[in-house]
């Protein structure tokens, strides 16, 4: 019996103590709880039954960006779509865009060059030969040579194509390079495959006129 009273009055004193506090454990009833409490929907990963859900309230969402949009922090865009399956018209089309920028410095080059070692010279070797680790002379996890980028004759907007939407065995870079990122690492090869001095080249006239979308501009030190 005196246990019982000991803890009774144990467990009254805590009740007061809580009781007393000054801390308040609830906000209280919220005047509009759909904006204090707002439920978060993940970008780009909207199931069939939020859609569903926002539709009975008028609200039709389809979680794609409007055509045309351009991320915030782009300073070249690319306007051709990747083509469908058994159809290569703008992966041609890409011939003609030429590579918005005009001219890299000293600084950028050397960015370049790292930007192309981190993200292809692991394929396509620190020389550009086709001779990267992956297939290291025949050696290597790959079979087949990657392509040697000294010779390859590819125009600079086809190959932005390529490496944006992927090409052969080789996936797409769009996820690891930004659209300045990747008309730098063209420009580093161009300049490595004895075309015209630093890897400058003559611009186009109107490159947005070719489908790129892209600014007639220098990117030293970008």
């Amino acid at each position: 019996m005196k246990k019982l009273s000991i803890i009774s009055i144990i467990a009254a004193s805590g009740i007061a103590l809580f009781s007393c506090s000054d801390v308040r454990r609830s906000p209280g009833r919220a005047y509009m709880p759909d904006m204090a409490y707002s439920r978060a929907y993940e970008t780009y990963a909207m199931t069939e039954e939020h859609k569903a859900e926002l539709a009975k309230r008028g609200i039709y969402f389809s979680n794609t960006p409007v055509p045309g949009t351009v991320k915030r922090g782009v300073d070249f865009t690319f306007r051709l779509p990747k083509d469908k399956a058994g159809d290569s018209t703008n992966y041609v089309a890409s011939k003609a865009v030429q590579n918005p920028i005009t001219m890299l410095d000293s600084a950028a080059m050397k960015e370049s060059e790292r930007l192309y070692l981190i993200n292809c010279g692991i394929c396509h070797g620190a020389a550009l030969d086709g001779n990267g680790p992956l297939y290291d002379g025949g050696e290597g996890p790959y079979t087949a040579a990657p392509k040697n980028l000294i010779t390859l004759p590819m125009p600079d907007g086809q190959m932005f194509y390529s490496v944006t939407y992927g090409k052969g065995a080789m996936g797409s870079y769009a996820s690891q390079l930004n659209t300045t990122q990747r008309w730098m690492i063209i420009k580093y090869i161009k300049s490595k495959q004895g075309g015209t001095a630093a890897g400058t080249s003559a611009p186009a006239s109107d490159s947005t006129a070719a489908g790129s979308g892209g600014r007639d501009t220098t990117a030293a030190g970008r």
